[in-house]
């Protein structure tokens, strides 16, 4: 049969990202996708419904206006340092749009998110990796000088390794690098610091994060880009239209405008994960000192793959990671404490005995 359709070279020869599993039938208890456990904010969930009730034929507003003037008071700036976006990811598609084009090049870290190389390829662009050290620092190769470079992603907490650059080497990267940077704080309110004072010093880092982890909202998609304004009146001209819906807006601002849910879903969190990464050591395990809602772990003679193949058959879920020149390893959401109870009393079955 003729093919009726030609996509573009670089579209026809990329694999395309692929989401972590989102199991349909069955009860499963899911720590591979790095969601909050918990419902999020009751202020948010009732500023969704009366969103919906007010009726939503007209479309919204294409700024977020009430989102960022609630998250500018939150984070002391200016609203017009803040850009609005559908999840996160949506606000890497807008930077590397507005920064790479064709035939150019963008740099990442590895292992990291691997969207990263994903956009990169849908632009036609080259994606250049530079890896991690042993220890999960960079070094200076990261910000070395090259004539196609265009955009430098960083993100800070990493995944898998849930490791934490601090906001005093990300400002030495990027005064050396040839181009903007922009540092993904996705899981940054589960770290112990952050980068965002680093916008007002540097012009060409951009932060963004997102409303899915910490604020419980990764089924609304919701996330913000914090830059200088000059920057955000350029990613402005090439985001959709409408890239926010009316109910994620009203979610977000009430979320944001939550902090005291925040901090006390951060408190628990925290708690869940130390003593799941204490408890992965006592089995055996290598776990890095996690700045994430997450757990990175990696042994030396239990096989990773099979045992994410075998909790899979008990109904939990976890991610399997794979790295050419790396430990392969298994990223372990912090779920409940119930969940994270019932996932190591099975692990530890199905280990081998020592």
């Amino acid at each position: 049969m003729t093919q009726s359709f030609k996509a573009r070279p670089s579209i026809a020869r990329m694999r395309g990202y692929v989401p972590g599993e989102q199991p349909r039938g069955g009860k499963f208890i899911k720590l591979n996708t790095n969601e909050n456990p918990y419902p999020p904010s009751p202020a948010a969930i009732r500023a969704i419904e009366a969103a919906a009730t007010q009726g939503l034929q007209r479309y919204p507003d294409p700024l977020a206006t009430v989102f960022r003037e609630r998250a500018a008071d939150v984070f002391g700036i200016d609203p017009d340092w803040i850009l609005c976006g559908n999840g996160s990811d949506d606000l890497l598609t807008i930077v590397t749009r507005t920064f790479v084009g064709e035939g150019e090049c963008l740099r990442y870290p590895r292992p990291s998110y691997v969207l990263y190389s994903t956009l990169a390829e849908i632009q036609g662009a080259a994606a250049e990796s530079v890896d991690f050290r042993p220890d999960w620092t960079l070094s200076p190769e990261f910000s070395s000088s090259s004539d196609n470079l265009r955009l430098g992603f960083l993100a800070n907490p990493n995944s898998p390794s849930g490791t934490c650059l601090s906001p005093e080497e990300v400002l030495r990267l990027a005064e050396r690098l040839p181009c903007p940077l922009l540092v993904d704080e996705a899981y940054v309110d589960f770290a112990e610091t952050n980068c965002l004072d680093l916008v007002r010093q540097n012009e060409r880092i951009m932060v963004s994060r997102s409303l899915s982890k910490s604020y419980a909202l990764a089924g609304l998609r919701f996330g913000f880009l914090v830059a200088q304004p000059q920057v955000i009146v350029e990613l402005s001209k090439v985001k959709d239209s409408y890239n926010c819906d009316a109910l994620s807006i009203a979610g977000a601002t009430a979320a944001i405008g939550d902090q005291a849910w925040l901090a006390e879903n951060r408190r628990k969190i925290l708690h869940t994960r130390s003593r799941l990464a204490e408890k992965l050591g006592s089995f055996g395990f290598q776990v890095t000192d996690s700045q994430a809602n997450f757990v990175w772990a990696t042994h030396d003679t239990a096989s990773a793959h099979t045992l994410y193949e075998r909790l899979k058959e008990k109904h939990i879920l976890v991610r399997y990671m794979s790295y050419t020149g790396w430990q392969e390893g298994l990223r372990v959401s912090v779920g409940t404490d119930e969940q994270i109870d019932a996932f190591l009393h099975i692990l530890q079955s199905l280990l081998p005995a020592t």
